[in-house]
This record gives structure tokens, C-alpha cells and sequence, in this order.
């Protein structure tokens, strides 16, 4: 059998390839050797008579573009003013207004507002989850989209609503397209709500799904296992109960785990009643 070459791709297939492969642009007709020594300076070049040189100093150089979130601090030093910030706030109104002008943290510059809080800052009981979605990060309140409603659900099926309970995320700016904090942005972000679960000092403390379940009470554990566990959460004035169940938008995707979630819920509510 003989063998017959393949066709000599046309222009437009090249250029798909080089598209495919990363290459963009052209910078030069001829290939350049950027390793080899240059042989001379170049050659100078000579401007047209009928265009003379404009003299340096109307000829300001454009400082190149640098977007805000690649101007934010060290992690070390965002994590550490964090820290500093965080202890100074007296009050919840104080911590909020802190975390309006923080620039610590580049998720800020991209979010439209900051996601604070909701409910009441007097409640015996406060849920955490993780960061804002896009419905949050338009109304400014935590829990406001789908998983908000179930949330709504979950805490009328033990008695109460959003004036009897508090909610809260541990990253307080949406990241951008929703994507998963970065555990830089999650540590600069913890003095933040550590210092919020302080000030509140609920009876019971619930973290909702992993991420927020792992920054918070410190363990390497998924859901599976930590879910309706009870764990000691030390704010370093008070040990607070707390305990992890499901987020609702992980029960909106697989509505089978919701029973679990009711067994934890009825666990708390039993704790709550404990505590009176």
C-alpha cells in the first residue's frame, strides 16, 4: 500500500493552529535569535524632515495598566492588618465599617457590594456559610437566592425566622464568577468573622457545608463526617456549641441529604431549648 502525504494545510488551518497553540500575535516578519549577543548597537533611527521631533518632556510615557486587584498588599501583611483590624472593632457596626474601606483583600474590587450580614445580631443561634453568590452580591444580604429560601425553610421548620436567628459568610465579597475562595482570600477574611461570631456570642453555633465547617472548626474532615457532630468553638472569651450540617445549596442539588439535614436541625433546636 502506498503511502500518500496529507494535504499541505491552507492559511486559515494555520492560523487555527497557531490560535490553538497560544500563538496571537506577529511580532516580526523574520525570526529573531533573542539568545545571540547583537553583533552593534542598532542603528538609529533617522526622523522624517517634515515631522520634527517633538521635544521629551511633551512626550509623557503611558504608565502600563495595573488593575486594582493586582495592587493589593502581601498576604502576610493583608492577613496580618486583618488581624489588627478585626481586634480594634468594639461593635458590629464598627467591624462593617472596618471591612467597607479593608483593603486587604482583592475580592473587594470585583464584588459590587459587601455582603455583611443578616437577621438579628441579638439572636441566641447564628448560621456561617461560605461567601456570596450573585443574588447576594446584588441585594447585600447573605442568603437572598434559592439556597436563601431553603435557608428560610430549614430555620421555620425549628420555630424561628430571620429576626430570631443571625447569618453570616465567612468571605464577605463574591468572588468572581463564583468561584471557590482561595485559601489565601479565606485567611485574610477569618479574623473578620471570628471577631463577628464574638461580638454576636450566640447560644449555637452552625456552619453550613464544608468550607466554612473546615475554616471555622478546624478540621480536615468533609461534611459526611462532621454533620451533626457537636464541636467546642472558643471565640477566647466563651466555648460556644457548634455543630455542622449541610449548605442548602449543596440539599437544592441533591435533595436526598435533606433528612440528614432535618436530624441535625431538630439536634439544635433541642440544644437551643437546653440553653434557656
Amino acid at each position: 500500500m502506498d503511502f500518500i502525504p496529507e494535504p499541505a494545510p491552507n492559511v486559515r488551518q494555520l492560523l487555527a493552529f497557531y490560535l490553538e497553540a497560544g500563538v496571537d500575535c506577529a511580532l516580526a516578519e523574520e525570526p529573531v535569535d533573542r539568545l545571540a549577543e547583537p553583533d552593534a548597537p542598532p542603528a538609529a533611527i533617522v526622523a522624517r524632515e517634515s515631522a520634527p521631533p517633538r521635544p521629551a518632556r511633551d512626550m509623557p510615557v503611558a504608565a502600563p495598566a495595573v488593575s486594582r486587584s493586582e495592587i493589593a498588599p502581601a498576604p502576610e501583611v493583608a492577613i496580618a492588618s486583618a488581624r489588627e483590624a478585626a481586634r480594634s472593632a468594639p461593635t458590629l457596626e464598627a467591624l462593617r465599617a472596618l471591612l467597607e474601606t479593608f483593603e486587604g483583600c482583592a475580592l473587594r474590587n470585583t464584588a459590587t457590594r459587601l455582603v455583611f450580614a443578616d437577621g438579628n445580631p441579638q439572636a441566641r443561634i447564628m448560621f456561617v456559610g461560605e461567601a456570596p453568590g450573585r443574588d447576594e452580591d446584588i441585594e447585600g444580604l447573605p442568603f437572598v437566592g434559592r439556597s436563601g429560601k431553603l435557608l428560610d425553610r430549614m430555620i421555620a421548620a425549628i420555630g424561628l425566622d430571620r429576626s430570631k436567628a443571625y447569618i453570616a459568610n465567612v468571605i464577605p465579597w463574591r468572588p468572581p464568577g463564583n468561584r471557590t475562595p482561595t485559601p489565601q482570600e479565606t485567611q485574610i477574611c477569618l479574623p473578620f468573622i471570628q471577631r463577628q461570631i464574638e461580638l454576636v456570642n450566640p447560644d449555637v453555633l452552625v456552619t453550613l457545608g464544608n468550607p466554612s465547617t473546615q475554616t471555622l472548626l478546624s478540621t480536615r474532615e468533609g461534611i459526611m463526617k462532621t454533620r451533626g457532630r457537636w464541636f467546642d468553638y472558643d471565640t477566647g472569651t466563651r466555648t460556644i456549641r457548634a455543630m455542622a450540617t449541610f449548605h442548602p445549596a449543596y440539599l437544592l442539588r441533591s435533595p436526598s441529604y435533606k433528612r440528614m439535614s432535618w436530624q441535625d436541625l431538630r439536634a439544635i433546636a433541642k440544644a437551643l431549648e437546653q440553653a434557656n
